[in-house]
């Protein structure tokens, strides 16, 4: 099964807006739902493969987008349903589309890297903030210089958070809107002086010696890829929602339980299968060394609301702060943010441990 992003956003809207609503007891729920060429999305991949989705009432349409802020242009049209996005793309959904917030993909705080040629006089530089000596640069290495980036993404935080670490500010550099593929391929025929990518684009960088100057982990930050969902729709079809959910995180749990050569082999073909990339077992090792999956336990317990604001909407509150005070989203926003539900804890309560570890 190739899946790819194959279907005019059009076409496939059409599509959603009937095959999204529950039917008769007797019918599959198809269920549209949005990913980007990431590791996230395996526990969905693998679920469908298995035929998870079936058993439990539902067929899962799966849909690719090369970023978060292209998944959110298509959101209003109702092209999909649920989805994994970057935590940055997430808070501006919930501001401009009514989303919600209702699990976690893994942690992404390694997998985000301002990357840099061998070469680079930023690399001249460690530790200029003592606050975050694992960082390179320094300001007089790093104003002026281009920079590619995918705006609207977790890779956008990443960027933000080194600048400001280095007392600079987006104004200070010449900043580069490139999806991640084209960002990869044009700092290869050397345009820019640095490119900001997640993974697996950051193992090819890797491999093409290309150097990690800052990852969000480097600056004390978490960076979830979470689970989001229509607000409307889960809200008047609770149980479909958290279904859902069920199912990604069985996919979740067969990953952390299963043999790590039978996961590695199942990684490989979703690679190729989601991504069209031929990943050697050293390289999705690294996968699993670069992010955290969170099982339902941890989930419950970062979306647990009994001792205050849980601790993904202390995340999610903590990105619009850092957001608003580099202006990239106003005060209002950010009160918006903060006085918002849009991370709820209702839908992965409803999830049993039974529901997760079914053989």
């Amino acid at each position: 099964m190739r899946l790819k992003k194959c279907l005019s956003l059009v076409l496939m809207s059409l599509f959603c807006l009937g095959a999204a609503l529950p039917a008769a007891a007797a019918d599959l729920v198809k269920v549209p739902t949005a990913w980007l060429p990431g590791q996230e999305a395996f526990p969905i991949w693998y679920a469908k493969q298995q035929g998870w989705d079936k058993a439990a009432g539902i067929d899962l349409q799966i849909y690719a987008f090369d970023s978060g802020a292209d998944a959110l242009r298509a959101f209003p049209a109702k092209s999909w349903i649920f989805g994994g996005l970057g935590a940055v793309p997430a808070m501006l959904g919930a501001l401009r589309y009514n989303m919600s917030v209702i699990g976690l993909g893994n942690d992404e705080a390694m997998a985000n890297a301002v990357m840099v040629r061998e070469d680079s006089p930023i690399l001249k530089t460690k530790g200029y903030n003592k606050e975050y000596p694992n960082i390179y640069g320094s300001p007089e290495s790093v104003r002026g210089k281009t920079i590619l980036c995918t705006r609207v993404t977790s890779a956008d935080y990443a960027l933000h958070l080194w600048l400001n670490a280095l007392g600079l500010k987006e104004s200070d550099i010449v900043l580069k809107n490139l999806e991640q593929a084209p960002a990869m391929t044009a700092f290869d025929y050397n345009i820019g002086d640095a490119v900001v990518l997640w993974a697996p684009f950051t193992f090819v960088g890797d491999k093409r010696g290309w150097k990690t100057v800052g990852t969000p982990k480097d600056l004390g930050k978490h960076l979830p890829i979470v689970l989001v969902a229509n607000t409307a729709y889960a809200t008047q079809y609770p149980d479909v929602t958290a279904n859902f959910l069920a199912l990604y995180l069985r996919g979740v749990n067969w990953l952390q339980t299963a043999p790590r050569e039978e996961v590695v082999k199942q990684f490989q073909k979703f690679y190729l299968d989601w991504a069209g990339q031929d990943y050697s077992t050293d390289l999705i090792n690294l996968n699993f060394d670069t992010y955290e999956f969170f099982n339902l336990e941890a989930q419950k317990k970062l979306f647990s609301t009994s001792a205050g604001p849980s601790q993904v909407q202390q995340w999610q509150s903590e990105l619009a702060e850092f957001f608003a005070s580099v202006g990239l989203i106003t005060e209002k926003n950010l009160k918006e943010i903060q006085g918002s539900s849009y991370v709820t804890s209702k839908y992965i309560d409803m999830v049993t441990p039974q529901a997760v570890t079914k053989q």
